[in-house]
């Protein structure tokens, strides 16, 4: 009987361990070499270097059922979620109601009506607002990339879910909540992620950078090394809000107050690229002005100075936006802009005329508590004298 029992014994043993090597030699799940690959993809980005922004590319051929294992595959961190500190907002009314409802429409259409995911995409904008890779804006972060063809970092504001208007009362209760979080509430089961994505699709970046937590369907990511520490979330936000046209229909806050001015007839002396000016000198239909996109370049003198044409069409409230999207991820930066730009400089240095007739100067600096944003005001009169060019120089 003990030699029976003992050959049985033996059996078993060698059948667990054939099953153990089995597995352990078995060749990998398609979800697990995809998330092996791009974890090996992982760079710890180092103090010195910017982490880079880029627009959201998604691995292509998955379906849900796919992209949900190979997610299931990237593992989360440990100790991944410090709690943010409380969002500050320095700006004035006016300013502060544009963030609100720029921060609201990011909640509704990244998250519907969903109180919970709302407050955690609210987090996620903030946090960016307060991190050197961001423009320095709620507005500027929440449309960040639609002036590119590349795409949008939030999907929502390049694909057409703008023209989906929400309820009147979904809107009221995003505005809200938007509005707590401006003034100081925290979202702390994020802590402080700059990135997310739903469970079912898998974003070049998702291995790339630390897991950290899951709300609902969404996971939600920060930057790996110091870059994701909560000592590169001091910056502070400009203050200077944009007005954002594509919400304007559901916020007044981004409605021009005179319609008229924004398609004023040219002034002489416009250029022949001027698209209505040369529309209206062919005797053609002008291009409309939603048609006409801010240009910019750096100088080849200096790639943190940036010179920029502004089209006439642009309301001067969008050049704070223009300025942050072109600066961004530039801890020091100078944007130059004319509008027109028959006087602009082909690089620089500027002559002294072309810096008098300069529409508008943005300045970065680590060493300015906030960014610097002047415009000429004898072409755009502003409420606030120390917002316009003293001496009209660079």
């Amino acid at each position: 009987m003990r030699v029976a029992a003992a050959v049985v014994l033996l059996i078993a043993l060698a059948a667990a361990g054939w099953l153990l090597w089995s597995r352990a030699t078995a060749p990998s799940s398609p979800a697990a070499r995809l998330a092996e690959r791009l974890v090996r993809q992982r760079r710890v980005v180092p103090t010195a270097e910017l982490p880079p922004v880029e627009p959201v590319r998604f691995v292509s051929g998955l379906d849900r059922e796919q992209a949900v294992a190979v997610n299931a595959r990237v593992p989360f961190v440990r100790g991944g979620v410090v709690r943010a500190a409380p969002f500050r907002f320095a700006g004035g009314v006016e300013d502060r109601a544009r963030a609100v409802t720029c921060l609201a429409t990011a909640m509704i259409y990244e998250a519907g009506d969903e109180p919970v995911g709302q407050r955690s995409v609210a987090q996620v904008v903030l946090n960016r607002v307060r991190h050197p890779a961001y423009p320095k804006s709620v507005c500027g972060v929440v449309f960040q990339g639609t002036e590119r063809t590349t795409g949008c970092q939030f999907t929502f504001a390049c694909d057409g879910a703008l023209a989906r208007v929400p309820r009147p009362d979904v809107v009221a209760r995003a505005e809200a909540r938007a509005a707590e979080m401006i003034d100081g509430r925290v979202d702390a089961s994020v802590g402080h992620a700059t990135h997310y994505h739903t469970d079912w699709v898998v974003p070049y970046w998702s291995a790339s950078l630390d897991k950290i937590a899951r709300v609902r369907t969404h996971l939600f990511f920060r930057w790996t090394g110091w870059w994701g520490t909560p000592g590169a979330f001091r910056g502070r936000a400009s203050g200077i809000e944009p007005v954002e046209p594509e919400i304007a229909a559901l916020f007044a806050a981004h409605r021009a107050p005179d319609p008229a001015a924004e398609t004023a007839t040219p002034a002489e002396g416009a250029l022949p690229g001027d698209a209505a000016a040369a529309a209206a000198a062919a005797g053609g239909t002008a291009t409309s002005p939603l048609e006409e996109t801010p240009t910019y370049a750096p100088s080849a003198a200096n790639p943190n100075v940036f010179l920029a044409l502004l089209p006439r069409s642009l309301s001067e409230a969008r050049y704070v936006a223009v300025a942050e999207r072109a600066c961004a991820g530039r801890p020091t930066c100078v944007f130059m802009a004319w509008s027109p730009p028959s006087a602009a400089p082909a690089d620089l240095p500027a002559t002294t005329s072309q810096l008098q007739s300069m529409a508008f100067h943005y300045l970065r600096d680590p060493a300015l508590p906030a960014p610097r944003a002047r415009w000429n005001c004898a072409a755009t009169p502003r409420k606030d004298r120390s917002e316009c060019l003293s001496h009209q120089s660079g």
